[in-house]
């Protein structure tokens, strides 16, 4: 079953060409089929196309956006990609000991553009909860950015019951 908006989106996008009778059977759960070519109607309600919908030109190339940790090979990071930022990332004042040493560590080592630390173990100590933006992560995939930020905390997780970690690149 879907909700309209996903119906009218599918109408839109896959179901363009086809005729009433066929896209009324395709929404239905009942005509889709279980698995991919245990039926002809799967060829038949999905048909490829040959050519894309909305062909991609020199106009439009510049307008797709890549999901990608880095710049692809042969090109060279903008100039504010490349530049560093003007002004360091301000320490909070509300943050208690035991925060200001992660922050300070974490500034250190990866000059962030986005950080934020926070005892969420309600106070004791135990669990922290960070979030760190930065340069230095561009190129890796999440695991290496977490290993990169636990081998910089590590003597002080030691302690700790658990640590909530989200880094990402600006």
């Amino acid at each position: 079953m879907l909700c309209q908006r996903c119906a009218a989106i599918l109408r839109g996008s896959r179901l363009a060409g086809l005729p009433q009778r066929a896209t009324r059977q395709a929404s239905s759960s009942s005509a889709l089929p279980r698995r991919l070519g245990r039926s002809s109607t799967s060829t038949a309600l999905w048909p490829t196309r040959s050519t894309p919908r909305h062909p991609v030109t020199a106009s439009t190339a510049g307008a797709i956006r890549l999901y990608s940790s880095s710049a692809p090979p042969g090109t060279s990071p903008t100039p504010t990609e490349s530049a560093s930022p003007s002004s360091t990332l301000e320490k909070p004042d509300f943050l208690d000991e035991a925060e200001s040493t992660i922050w300070d560590r974490l500034v250190k080592e990866f000059n962030p553009v986005e950080l934020v630390v926070q005892d969420i173990s309600g106070g004791c100590g135990s669990m922290y909860g960070i979030e760190i933006s930065s340069e230095k992560f561009r190129g890796t995939n999440m695991l290496k950015q977490q290993r990169m930020v636990n081998a910089i905390l590590g003597d002080l997780m030691k302690t700790w019951h658990g640590v909530q970690l989200k880094t990402r690149v600006p």
